[in-house]
C-alpha cells in the first residue's frame, strides 16, 4: 500500500486549510469602495485570517508611517477543519496554528483560549497542551518564526473554539 511522504501531506493539508480559510471568508465577507480600492472584510468570529493594514498615510507630508512593528495576537492565525472519523466514528479536526507576522517577528509563549479542551487521540504536547479551563499553551511556549506554523489533530464529538488569548512577541 502507497503513503504519500510527509512532504507531500503537509502541503496538501495547507492547500485544504488555505481554500477552507477562502470560501468561508468569502461567505461571511462583505466589500466596500474606498478610492477606487476594493476592501474585503472578513469576520474573525470563527474564521483563521483577517487582513492586517501595514502603511498609515502620510499626515501634512510627513513620512509614511509603518504600523504594526511589533506584534500582536492578531499574529498568530489558527485554521481548523474537519478531518477524517477515527475507526471508532469520532469526528477529528485538523488544526494549523501559523505566525503570519508582517515585520517578520518571531512569538512565543502563545495561549488559546480552549475551554475544557480534551481529545480522544493523542496530541504531543510539545505541540498542544491544556493547562487549565480555558488556557492551552502552544509549541511548549517555544517561539514560532515568522512565516511558520505547527498543525496537529484532535478528536472530540464537537470542534472547539480555539482563539489566542496571549502572545510574547520576541
Amino acid at each position: 500500500m502507497w503513503f504519500p511522504n510527509k512532504g507531500v501531506m503537509r502541503v496538501t493539508f495547507f492547500a485544504i486549510c488555505f481554500i477552507l480559510a477562502l470560501c468561508s471568508a468569502l461567505e461571511h465577507s462583505s466589500s466596500s469602495e474606498n478610492n477606487g480600492i476594493k476592501k474585503l472584510a472578513l469576520s474573525k468570529e470563527n474564521s483563521t485570517g483577517f487582513v492586517k493594514k501595514l502603511l498609515a498615510s502620510p499626515e501634512k507630508g510627513g513620512a509614511i508611517n509603518r504600523i504594526g512593528t511589533t506584534c500582536s495576537n492578531d499574529d498568530i492565525v489558527i485554521l481548523q477543519g474537519p478531518g477524517t472519523p477515527l475507526p471508532s466514528g469520532i469526528p477529528t479536526y485538523s488544526v494549523q496554528v501559523s505566525n503570519v507576522c508582517a515585520t517578520g517577528c518571531s512569538i512565543s509563549n502563545t495561549h488559546f483560549h480552549c475551554g475544557w479542551f480534551s481529545s480522544a487521540r493523542l496530541i504531543n504536547p510539545k505541540l498542544f497542551r491544556r493547562i487549565k479551563f480555558d488556557d492551552c499553551l502552544v509549541n511548549n511556549g517555544d517561539a514560532l518564526g515568522a512565516g511558520d506554523s505547527l498543525s496537529f489533530q484532535y478528536a472530540n464529538s464537537f470542534p472547539y473554539r480555539l482563539s489566542v488569548s496571549s502572545v510574547t512577541c520576541n
